[in-house]
């Protein structure tokens, strides 16, 4: 199980590819998780009325203002089970990793950025926007989360995904400040607040677009080990995705491992994805308030420091404990959590609090699972691995998001909606639990990062 080494664990390329989150979780935490469900939900609600049918499905229901958000999410979700696989199969047998990351990323920011000519009625545009933005940038997280593999040996992978983590948090707290700042203020500039959320979200965008190319100058390209030549890309895709699932049916504990993380971190991205519509129905609409999007900014921007602080917090316990103990804590807290936003939330400080917690256990629970599933993986296939993981990665929840949409459009309930999200914790929890991580690795031929350290010794 000796590993090749070379061109791996340089700081220059570590802090290259570290740059991505940075720029890419500006995007994410501006757009997806803050402004875009409260903006186009509030266009939507005052075009049709509140639970007003946008569009209608026949037998299959209907698309109200109030859900519109979520099934635009659910939509895109949907697409992407079908897209990632088959993009990192691809990827893993042809040069083109970089230059897809690529593509994809920057598809993602012109699709973003025009979010800021949305208005009025135009909010149906926005949701094609918005879908098109969360498909590319869960596709350049494919390749992105591949890179990990190819730059660092096993026993830098933890701390490299929690500070890559970090670093997001970090780049998205600066960007929720600038746009806290204008919403806030811009009227004295004479920006009312609609044109002020367009703004926020065009430069979170711009963001994400400018220091991505820090990442694509620094990170280099690396040649497969086995290029597939003289078939069509999608063939290759394929073929290379039946191949995967044959592999992954014979890695008995990486399967079991991937079975959870999909539950679990399908209710934590459901949970953000989520929380700035369910903080601003629960205390605000229901109450016949209009929504604060500086409440809503400065809630995420606690939940970032504190996210912030347990990524690198988490990382030490579990240089200590173990990633599998760490995570499983982590997923205790989130179970607490949807309990205490469904029965115990009432007011700002009770949506203070509960920022506090979730920004917690968001990064460690996302870093340390993105460090472990990447050592139970086979060398040379780790975009095709990385491809089944991101169905339930950062911003692509699918099961747990269509089951908020689906409770909230029968029960008229987000504090229901997110209570049920407590199945997806303690089930991955418990599959978790009967995972044997160390045989994962050695199953993978890796070795565990324990092992890993005491060879660079």
């Amino acid at each position: 199980m000796t590993q090749n080494t070379n061109l791996k664990n340089d700081r220059r390329e570590i802090f290259g590819w570290m740059t991505y989150d940075w720029a890419n979780s500006a995007f994410f935490t501006t757009v997806v998780t803050v402004l875009a469900g409260p903006y186009i939900t509030a266009l939507a609600q005052n075009d049709v009325g509140k639970s007003g049918v946008v569009l209608s499905l026949g037998p299959a229901g209907s698309i109200t203002a109030d859900n519109l958000f979520t099934s635009t999410l659910g939509v895109s979700i949907f697409l992407q089970v079908f897209l990632l696989p088959l993009l990192g199969s691809i990827a893993d047998f042809t040069p083109l990793k970089k230059k897809m990351m690529a593509a994809f990323c920057y598809v993602g920011v012109i699709s973003s950025s025009l979010l800021f000519f949305i208005n009025g009625s135009s909010y149906l545009w926005g949701c094609l926007f918005l879908l098109v933005a969360n498909i590319c940038f869960a596709a350049s997280n494919v390749f992105y989360n591949s890179f990990l593999v190819d730059i660092t040996t096993e026993d830098r992978r933890d701390s490299t995904s929690s500070y890559g983590y970090a670093a997001g948090y970090l780049g998205g707290l600066i960007m929720l400040v600038l746009n806290l700042a204008l919403i806030k203020f811009g009227s004295t500039f004479g920006v009312d607040q609609g044109l002020a959320v367009r703004i926020s979200m065009l430069a979170a965008s711009l963001w994400w677009g400018v220091f991505a190319a820090v990442t694509f100058y620094l990170v280099r390209s690396r040649s497969p080990e086995r290029i597939v030549s003289g078939k069509r890309l999608i063939s290759v895709g394929f073929i290379e995705i039946w191949r995967t699932m044959r592999e992954l049916a014979g890695l008995k504990y990486t399967m079991l491992f991937l079975i959870g993380y999909l539950l679990y971190n399908d209710g934590i991205q459901t949970v953000i994805l989520n929380s700035s519509i369910f903080l601003s129905q629960e205390l605000f609409v229901s109450k016949g308030l209009d929504s604060d999007p500086t409440f809503l900014l400065g809630i995420f921007f606690v939940a970032q420091v504190f996210a912030l602080i347990g990524a690198i917090v988490f990382e030490r316990i579990a240089r200590v404990i173990g990633a599998k103990r760490t995570i499983i804590t982590c997923l205790a807290i989130w179970s607490a959590i949807v309990i205490y936003a469904y029965g115990f939330l009432q007011n700002s400080m009770h949506a203070w609090i509960m920022a506090v917690f979730i920004g917690l256990v968001l990064g460690s629970t996302q870093a340390l699972s993105r460090s472990l599933f990447s050592q139970m993986i086979p060398k040379s296939r780790e975009s095709s691995f990385f491809g089944l993981y991101e169905i339930s990665e950062k911003g692509t929840s699918w099961i747990g998001n269509a089951v908020f949409a689906v409770v909230v459009g029968t029960t008229g309930s987000y504090r229901q909606a997110i209570l049920a999200l407590i199945v997806f914790f303690v089930a991955g929890s418990l599959i978790l639990l009967f995972t044997n991580t160390a045989k994962a690795i050695h199953a993978a031929g890796n070795l565990t990062p324990e092992e890993a350290a005491k060879l660079s010794k």
